[in-house]
């Protein structure tokens, strides 16, 4: 799909070529700036202290600097995204942007006009936490929001189906830009996998099979609706969205640690002759936000500005990657162990396509042996496979399936023993020294007794 934009130019005519010679340079140079620069238009400064995985935000009443973790995901090498097989295959450079490279700046209250306007069933509120998120995403990682909104066009309909199944907020969609920068494959520090970032405990609770051979933590569909599922859980347990985005993070149980610890300061002050907090002003992701790991208070923050920027990218100057849709494909169901160097080969297919369409085989190995496992091919390619199926299981089998089904034990040379005549001498030796060091101070008791 190619994303067009209008091309902006003056409707200027050779009868008004005279008038321009007439202005001074300055003054034309003046009138070109702001005709082709949006209102108010200024250079964002993103914050020169923080480090690509931190915001830095000042407290308007204590005046101290708290430090936000950063999404990790979002802090990726956008050079190591680029190339993933989807994006140097089917993304490139938007060619038709007619947009100048600069972050327009913008009142706060274009900003919570923006916010409210959006069609959202979740909230989207405004603060000076969320505007830091904004200015990251515009300013310093803008030409990583140009990749996710071209990448987004591999999967935000398996992401919308997936949700529309559990009949929740589409929103959602935008969930694994922060969990995962829409790379399949991706891993964090603490294992998280996939898409949707799931622990391999979680992933297993909803259906999710892994093992040293399948992750399917890592297939897109799988994934989305076991995340979908795990989301619907979460709401029927907070019945607010902000806290089951932050449960998504860091777990339920985090959670209702915050709001116990949240209900029991509001409580001490309330003796204190305090304001009387009610549950439903405690249950509140930005009540309980003080309470929070480090890296949660930062997470529904930089979801709701990656929902203002997938929305309002065009307002600062920022232009999706062009995007060209892959061909469309096909399951095959495969009941035999099965590399894809040999579909790649034998079918004619490229290695990395098929990774890039399997991405839950951990080492190129189907274990249809195990039970039936899907094959996931283009459209035009399953005929070719069914038909040459015999000569795929047959192609280079002995090299690339190595583990043998049975083997046999070396039993016609010497066999090696421990000798236990060796042992006995040691345990002897013990005995005897022992049984000396017993008549010995016995002999020195009865000196004693005769003395």
């Amino acid at each position: 799909m190619r994303l067009h934009y209008t091309d902006i130019s003056l409707p200027w005519h050779e009868k008004n070529a005279s008038i321009l010679m007439r202005i001074p340079r300055v003054t034309l140079f003046l009138i070109l700036y702001f005709l082709f620069s949006p209102a108010g238009a200024q250079v964002v400064e993103d914050d020169d202290d923080a480090t690509d995985d931190e915001i830095v935000v000042l407290d308007s009443e204590t005046g101290k600097e708290e430090v936000i973790d950063f999404p990790e995901a979002m802090a990726y090498d956008l050079d190591s995204l680029l190339n993933l097989y989807l994006a140097k295959t089917y993304l490139d450079e938007p060619t038709d942007c007619n947009m100048r490279d600069v972050n327009p700046t913008f009142s706060r209250e274009e900003y919570i006009e923006r916010l409210y306007r959006m069609p959202c069933a979740m909230e989207m509120a405004y603060n000076d936490v969320v505007q830091k998120f904004i200015d990251r995403y515009s300013g310093r990682l803008r030409h990583s929001i140009s990749y996710m909104l071209g990448a987004s066009n591999f999967y935000m309909p398996i992401f919308e189906e997936a949700l529309e199944v559990y009949q929740l907020p589409l929103e959602l969609r935008y969930l694994p830009i922060i969990e995962s920068a829409l790379n399949p494959k991706a891993v964090s520090r603490v294992g998280a996998t996939g898409l949707w970032q799931f622990m391999l405990t979680t992933g297993r609770q909803y259906g999710l099979q892994v093992n040293s051979l399948v992750d399917e933590r890592q297939d897109p569909v799988k994934s989305s609706y076991a995340a979908a599922r795990y989301l619907s859980d979460l709401y029927k347990v907070f019945g607010d969205w902000n806290l089951v985005i932050a449960a998504y993070n860091c777990g339920p149980e985090n959670i209702n640690k915050a709001i116990r610890r949240a209900t029991a300061d509001a409580a001490r002050e309330a003796a204190k002759g305090g304001e009387q907090k009610s549950a439903s002003d405690i249950k509140d992701y930005w009540h309980i936000y003080p309470y929070l790991p480090r890296e949660t208070r930062g997470y529904v923050p930089a979801f709701i500005a990656a929902n203002y920027m997938m929305t309002y990218y065009s307002l600062h100057n920022i232009c999706p990657m062009t995007t060209r849709l892959p061909a469309l494909t096909d399951t095959v169901v495969v009941s035999r162990n099965v590399h894809l160097e040999q579909v790649a080969a034998v079918v004619g297919i490229n290695i990395d396509l098929l990774r890039s369409l399997n991405p839950m085989y951990r080492r190129d190995v189907i274990p249809g042996a195990t039970e039936p496992m899907p094959l996931r091919l283009p459209q035009t390619e399953v005929g070719k496979f069914i038909d040459l199926e015999d000569s795929v299981y047959a192609y280079r089998a002995d090299e690339l399936l190595t583990k043998r089904a049975v083997v046999a034990v070396k039993d016609n040379g010497p066999t090696y023993t421990k000798k236990k005549r060796t042992v006995r001498k040691r345990k002897s030796t013990v005995r005897r020294r022992s049984s000396a060091k017993r008549r010995h101070s016995s002999k020195r008791s009865s000196r004693r007794r005769r003395r």
